[in-house]
C-alpha cells in the first residue's frame, strides 16, 4: 500500500549521534562511580532517554540524579555533537524518496528534547524537509516505547496510524510505532540486531538508508 504519511526517528536513523551522545554519558557517569564500555552504555541506553533511567543511575552511582547534572551533561553533549556530528550515509536520499512518495507528509519523531532533535537536522542539512513537524517524545506524556509522540505526529499530518510508516532502528522505537498502530521498518546496519527488531514487531529491515526509496516505489 501506498503510505500517507513517513515518520523518521532521528538519532540513529538520520544522524550518526549515538557514539557521540554515549561516550559523553558514559565518561560522565564513570565520574560519578558507574564505569562502563562505550559498548555497554549504549546497549542500554540508546533508544531511552536519560531521565527515564533515573532509578538505575541513583542505584549505580549512589548518587541523585540531579537536574544540574542533567543540564551539564546537554552542555557536554551538544558540543560534541556540534563539533562531531555526521549524516547517516543515504539518509538525505531516503527523506527525499519519503517526502516524494507521501507528498511532503513527512515528519521526525524522536525521544530526545526539541533542541537537540532540532540542531542535529539543521546541521546534517534536513531541516527543510522537517521544519514545523518535529516531535519530542519527552513533550509527551510518555517517552518511546510508549505511542504518544507518533501518535502525536501522526495527528498532525491528519494521517489515520494504521496508514503511516515509521522507520526506527532499535526496539524500544519499534515498540513505540507498533504501539501506535503504524507499519514499521527498521534500519539494521549490523544484521546481529536484526532478531531484536523483529521480535519487536518490525516487518521490514534494510542495511542501508538509500534502500528506502526503492523500498517504497515497491510498495
Amino acid at each position: 500500500m501506498k503510505f500517507e504519511a513517513i515518520l523518521f526517528d532521528c538519532d540513529g536513523v538520520l544522524v550518526d549521534s549515538e557514539p557521540i551522545t554515549n561516550g559523553v554519558l558514559r565518561d560522565m557517569l564513570a565520574d560519578a562511580g558507574w564505569a562502563m564500555t562505550l559498548a555497554d552504555c549504549m546497549r542500554f541506553f540508546v533508544g531511552k532517554a536519560v531521565r527515564d533511567e533515573r532509578a538505575t543511575i541513583e542505584a549505580r552511582t549512589g548518587q541523585p540524579l540531579t537536574e544540574d547534572w542533567m543540564q551539564l551533561f546537554y552542555e557536554r553533549r551538544n558540543r560534541e555533537l556540534d563539533a562531531r556530528l555526521q549524516i547517516i550515509a543515504g539518509a538525505h536520499a531516503a527523506v527525499a524518496a519519503a517526502h516524494s512518495h507521501t507528498q511532503q507528509r513527512i515528519a521526525c519523531a524522536s525521544g530526545a528534547d526539541r533542541f537537540k532533535v532540532e540542531m542535529q537536522l539543521l546541521k546534517v542539512g534536513l531541516m527543510d524537509f522537517f521544519d514545523g513537524r518535529i516531535f519530542s517524545g519527552q513533550e509527551m506524556p510518555r517517552s518511546k516505547p510508549a505511542p504518544d509522540v507518533y501518535l502525536a505526529a501522526a495527528q498532525h499530518l491528519n494521517a489515520p496510524p494504521h496508514q503511516c510508516l515509521v522507520i526506527e532502528d532499535t526496539p524500544t522505537g519499534v515498540t513505540a510505532g507498533v504501539a501506535a498502530g503504524a507499519t514499521v521498518w527498521a534500519y539494521c546496519p549490523l544484521p546481529e540486531h536484526g532478531p531484536a527488531l523483529r521480535q519487536a514487531g518490525a516487518s521490514q529491515l534494510f542495511g542501508q538508508m538509500a534502500e528506502l526509496g526503492p523500498l517504497l516505489l515497491a510498495v
